[in-house]
C-alpha cells in the first residue's frame, strides 16, 4: 500500500513537474526569435539615428522638409488647419531673415491628378506642386514673413526622394521643402 502511495506521489510530482516545465517553456522565446527581434530593434534604432542625422544636416543647411500629407488634404492644394499649425514652427525663423532668399519648393508623387482637380484648373502634378508651394508662401507672408525674400517653385513629380512604386515611397515624394539660400543663410 505504501509502495502504491509512493508511486502515486511520484506520478503526481512528475505531472506537476511536466506542467511547470511546459509553463516555463511557453513563457520563453526561442533563441532564434529573440535574435530576430534583436536585429529588428537594432535596424529600427539605426534608421532612427540616420533620420536624426539627416534632420540635423538639413537644419545646418537651413533646409526643412515637411511631408505634404501633413499639410494638405488628399488631392488638394490649400493648407489645412493642421498644416498651418505644422508650418507655424518655421515662422519665427523666417520672420527674422531680412537679406536673404527663401524658396518654398513643392513636389508630388507620380500619380495623375484627379478629375476634381482638373475641374479646378489643375492640369497636372507640376500645377499641383506649384499651387501647394504658393499656398505655403501665402501662409508665411500672412504670418509676417517679408514677402520680398520668399518665393515658390513647383517641381511636380521631378526629383523624387523614393521610388513611386510603393505607397510609402509616394508619400515621401509628396513634400514641401523650405530652403534658405544666399546671404543670411
Amino acid at each position: 500500500m505504501k509502495k502504491t502511495a509512493d508511486i502515486a506521489k511520484q506520478h503526481a510530482a512528475a505531472a506537476v513537474a511536466r506542467v511547470l516545465v511546459a509553463l516555463i517553456l511557453s513563457a520563453c522565446v526561442s533563441e532564434e526569435k529573440y535574435e530576430q527581434q534583436s536585429q529588428q530593434l537594432q535596424q529600427t534604432q539605426a534608421q532612427a539615428a540616420a533620420q536624426q542625422q539627416q534632420i540635423a544636416k538639413m537644419e545646418e543647411q537651413n533646409r526643412w522638409v515637411v511631408a505634404g500629407d501633413l499639410l494638405f488634404p488628399s488631392g488638394g492644394y490649400q493648407l489645412t488647419a493642421k498644416g498651418k499649425q505644422e508650418l507655424s514652427q518655421f515662422v519665427p525663423r523666417l520672420q527674422a531673415l531680412q537679406n536673404t532668399k527663401v524658396v518654398v519648393y513643392g513636389y508630388t508623387d507620380n500619380q495623375p491628378v484627379g478629375s476634381a482637380l482638373k475641374r479646378r484648373g489643375v492640369a497636372n502634378n507640376l500645377d499641383l506642386s506649384s499651387k501647394r508651394a504658393d499656398d505655403v508662401v501665402s501662409y508665411f507672408v500672412s504670418q509676417g514673413v517679408n514677402p520680398n525674400i520668399i518665393s515658390a517653385k513647383g517641381f511636380g513629380d521631378a526629383h523624387p526622394l523614393a521610388p513611386n512604386a510603393s505607397k510609402q515611397g509616394r508619400a515621401e515624394n509628396r513634400r514641401i521643402e523650405i530652403v534658405v539660400e544666399g546671404p543670411g543663410a
